[in-house]
């Protein structure tokens, strides 16, 4: 039985349920641990529904998922551990960075006035959580932040590159078009030349009635300024680089690659006469497809025997030409990017026909099937853009204009914006949160060393045995050092930036100083 591949959709929630359970973890092991208190239970499952219920909604609005979380972590302080993810999440699901911004500013506010304000909270307290909500929350929102920016240019520049292939692909079949249009200004201009030449002998016939003499002339005015007009409408694409020599067979052609010391052999089928009775546009396409496939073998596959083969049948000519695998490697020379194979295509649609070009058997074979009479006899009145290979709109402009509702002007614009925006956010992910930690120590020195500082000189001044009353101590200590409080010792701070540590460790006994030193760092 196949095993189908899973939807989107299942994927996704099979991912959302597997980082549900890991953030889960942490907080499901601490209420398992013991104690177990009567009130863990009922704690454990609405903290695991807060967050499968932030989970749920991260997708669709993944700041209100980030206030959950936060909010969830005063309950239970586990609860932290997701702020990281949920933080992560909301910078590369959101479309913009400014609800973002207000929503930590607010939260920061908020935090600020209830912890020093209404809860009395220490200001090295303060800081903790305060550095929590930058590094736990701010920090990963950026680094989110900056990963959507960098999809949003990975996906600009690949735009722009499809867009520059389809533009070259479009420049090649232009070119190609124009070529065409001067083998049929040169054909159709000698043809139309011919009967306006026969026109003005017939007007100067004897015998002819003043009538027909007046008829004739017409038609000679008439096919002299189509002519003109075929003149000014085509005859100024003058870029045709090698044109088809007069009366050049297929069988010239092979010749020619013999002379050159090619290994070619003409398949079973009137190749020399084929061309002729075709139509001019045919006739140009089977060259064209015999001398393009003659040298891409020469270069691709030097010293491989080549098999042409042109077939004519009562409303179809086939021309094939075939190469086996190649006994030595390609001749040096710029890398290839097919565009010769486009223009062939382009020029055997145009002609009413279809192109196959690719490996066979190791080898390499490009086969062309074309009509054997013009659209006129065939009673085929398709527009010449109809039907355009590969999916791609034949545009009225030059080769620089919109492919499917949009310019590579704009694609390039719109790529260079990505890129601002991608150096922009690399620039705020790094910088913001060291600006931000500066803030947060710029609030929080003032606030940990008000009262609190005993300065060098000052304590230089402190002598043993003195009563505590007379040293003239700062009114408020600082918080001890890592290490701990000492019975009896008071901590003091000499103002260090940023962070206030304790500096001076006084000890009394009987309220009279009994010893002092400086904490070790």
């Amino acid at each position: 039985m196949e095993l189908r591949p899973l939807s989107p959709t299942v994927r996704r929630r099979a991912g959302d349920l597997l980082l549900w359970a890991v953030l889960a973890a942490p907080v499901t092991y601490a209420r398992l641990s013991p104690p177990w208190g009567s009130h863990e239970g009922p704690l454990l499952a609405g903290v695991l529904a807060l967050l499968g219920a932030a989970m749920a909604v991260s997708r669709r609005w993944p700041l209100a998922a980030m206030s959950a979380v936060v909010a969830g972590s005063l309950v239970d302080g586990n609860v932290v551990f997701a702020i990281p993810v949920f933080g992560y999440l909301a910078g590369l699901r959101s479309a913009r960075a400014a609800p973002a911004a207000a929503l930590f500013a607010a939260i920061a506010v908020t935090g600020t006035g209830l912890n020093l304000g209404l809860l009395g909270t220490e200001p090295a307290v303060w800081f903790q959580l305060a550095s929590v909500l930058l590094f736990a929350g701010v920090f990963p929102w950026l680094l989110g932040r900056l990963r959507r920016q960098h999809r949003a240019l990975a996906e600009a520049g690949r735009r722009h590159a499809e867009r520059e292939r389809r533009s070259a692909a479009e420049r090649v079949r232009l070119r190609e078009r124009a070529r065409i249009a001067q083998d049929m200004h040169d054909s159709l201009g000698h043809d139309l030349s011919l009967i306006a030449l026969r026109a003005g002998a017939l007007e100067l016939a004897t015998g002819l009635s003043p009538a027909h003499r007046a008829e004739a002339g017409e038609l000679r005015a008439s096919v002299a300024a189509a002519t003109e007009r075929l003149h000014e409408v085509i005859g100024v694409l003058r870029e045709e680089p090698a044109r088809r020599p007069p009366g050049e067979t297929v069988a010239d052609l092979v010749d020619g690659a013999r002379d050159a010391g090619m290994t070619v052999h003409l398949g079973a089928g009137p190749a020399a006469d084929a061309l002729p009775g075709l139509p001019p546009l045919v006739a140009h396409a089977v060259h064209r497809v015999v001398r393009e496939a003659l040298t891409n073998a020469a270069r691709y596959a030097p010293g491989a025997p080549v098999t042409v083969t042109v077939a004519r049948a009562a409303d179809a000519v086939t021309v094939e030409v075939v190469n086996p695998p190649a006994p030595t490697d390609p001749l040096p020379g710029p890398a290839s990017h097919g565009s010769g194979l486009l223009a062939l295509r382009e020029r055997v649609r145009l002609a009413g026909g279809a192109l196959d070009a690719g490996p066979r058997d190791g080898g390499w074979a490009v086969t062309a099937r074309l009509p054997a009479a013009d659209a006129a006899t065939r009673g085929d009145d398709r527009p010449p853009d109809e039907g355009c290979p590969d999916g791609y709109p034949v545009t009225v402009g030059g080769p620089g204009e919109a492919h499917e509702g949009g310019r590579p002007a704009d694609e390039a614009r719109r790529l260079r914006e990505a890129r601002r925006r991608v150096r922009r956010s690399l620039l705020v992910a790094f910088g913001a949160p060291a600006g931000l930690a500066l803030a947060l120590a710029l609030v929080y020195y003032p606030l940990a060393t008000a009262g609190a500082v005993l300065d060098r000189p000052g304590y230089e001044r402190l002598r043993l045995g003195e009563q505590r009353d007379t040293l003239g101590l700062p009114r408020r200590q600082a918080d001890p050092p890592p290490t701990g409080a000492t019975p009896g010792c008071e901590f003091y701070t000499d103002g260090n930036f940023p962070f206030a540590a304790p500096t001076w460790r006084l000890c009394f006994v009987d309220g009279r100083l009994a010893s002092k030193e400086r904490i070790a760092e």
